[in-house]
């Protein structure tokens, strides 16, 4: 009998560490995965088709598109790949009013949901920075309206509702303890953060170490802004070490938000990335640079990194961007982010293809599918039963000797 409780003494500890185990890992917390960001601003692109068989064939389960084009959204049916989808800037004086907003989401998401998996709308793309700043006023009424049109409609419980922001939002990022917003932006920023903390919804930063270094490139390590090996910097009053930067700006945001009265929203990256090509004042703007930046964020994915703020909180990225879209304005670089070609060749190599064929622990780690959380989590659940038929069976057997 001695024998028999002391198993049982040992398997609750196993039982208790493997839960804190677990937990740590973010199993408990929700696993996330890498996305892509799959813009269209070109002439030459390949259809939707081709376009699903290529991020399948590569083991990504997210995109995000700038529209709610019906092409897209009826080829992306039955698919095992999530969309964000996006309410266009000059959509928000009319989607603001609440029977516009309710309008809008039946037309462009009932008939496509739930086959095609739309698990989140963007309300604009960086309006707080846009050159039309009278939009800024639109942007939270038009959140608010198109998230009640979900309540109304039953999908809230699917699809979350943000907003992609410029790190331009902030006034100060650096150490990414004194991150703070600009004050110009503070009162719909406050606004738009208490629609984020009610609703559990994500906060979305657009954020490019490249920018960083192409005005600054004797000023910035590119180790550092790259993920490769450097020494990094520490944070002087948290004292966090940061060997890259764009963990830096994650955390920047985590802090003005903290500042603001929220801690506890979750930021995600829906949009990072680094050009192949530049003009000649835009320094860093290489393949080579463009290779080792997609490369070594992908390594990180893949092994679950948090931020220094948030270890335990996996990080989760949209890559910019799947293609080379020709037709976009401004300097070259705006048309060269794409990791492939618009007839589909690789512009560079980041290893998605060889990661993509390698074991299915690999394929796993990378895409981190659907199937592979529903696996991790009806592991924890197999655990967790036998783990309380154990304390069941001890409880019931310390009934017997008394």
């Amino acid at each position: 009998m001695a024998t028999f409780l002391r198993r049982v003494v040992v398997m609750i500890h196993v039982f208790v560490l493997l839960s804190l185990w677990f937990s740590d890992y973010g199993f408990l917390h929700g696993v996330t995965s890498l996305g892509i960001n799959y813009g269209q601003v070109g002439n030459n692109l390949p259809p939707p088709d081709r376009v699903l068989d290529l991020l399948s064939s590569l083991k990504l389960t997210k995109a995000r598109i700038y529209d709610t084009n019906p092409q897209i959204l009826t080829t992306f049916a039955h698919s095992n790949i999530e969309l964000i989808v996006t309410v266009e800037n000059q959509m928000l004086p009319v989607v603001m009013d609440p029977q516009q907003a309710l309008q809008w989401v039946s037309t462009h998401i009932m008939p496509y949901f739930p086959a095609t998996k739309i698990t989140g709308i963007a309300v604009g793309n960086e309006v707080f920075t846009d050159d039309d700043t009278s939009l800024i006023g639109y942007l939270v009424p038009a959140i608010v309206s198109i998230h009640g049109a979900l309540v109304q409609l039953g999908l809230d419980k699917y699809i979350q509702v943000s907003t992609p922001n410029s790190l331009a939002v902030l006034e100060q990022s650096y150490p990414p303890s004194a991150g703070s917003f600009k004050s110009e932006v503070s009162g719909v920023m406050s606004q738009l953060l208490q629609f984020l903390s009610s609703t559990g919804s994500p906060f979305w930063i657009n954020a490019y170490p490249y920018f960083a270094y192409k005005d600054a490139p004797n000023k910035i390590s590119l180790d550092y802004v790259l993920f490769n090996r450097n020494p990094g910097m520490v944070d002087p009053y948290t004292k966090l070490h940061y060997d890259n930067m764009l963990y830096a700006q994650v955390d920047a945001v985590v802090c003005a938000m903290f500042r603001m009265g929220y801690g506890g929203i979750e930021v995600r990256v829906s949009e990072t990335g680094w050009p192949s090509k530049g003009d000649s004042d835009e320094i860093g703007a290489t393949v080579q640079n463009a290779a080792v930046y997609n490369r070594n964020l992908l390594r990180r994915q893949m092994s679950n990194e948090g931020t220094p703020l948030r270890p335990n909180m996996r990080l989760e990225v949209y890559l910019f961007a799947l293609f080379n879209e020709d037709m976009k304005p401004g300097p070259t670089s705006e048309r060269n982010y794409g990791l492939f070609q618009p007839d589909g060749t690789i512009a560079y190599n980041v290893g998605l293809s060889a990661l993509a064929t390698t074991s299915s622990t690999s394929s796993a780690s990378i895409s981190l599918t659907s199937s592979a959380t529903k696996a991790a989590n009806m592991e924890y659940q197999s655990l967790v039963y036998w783990m309380f038929v154990y304390l069941l069976t001890f409880h019931v057997f310390m009934r017997r000797l008394h």
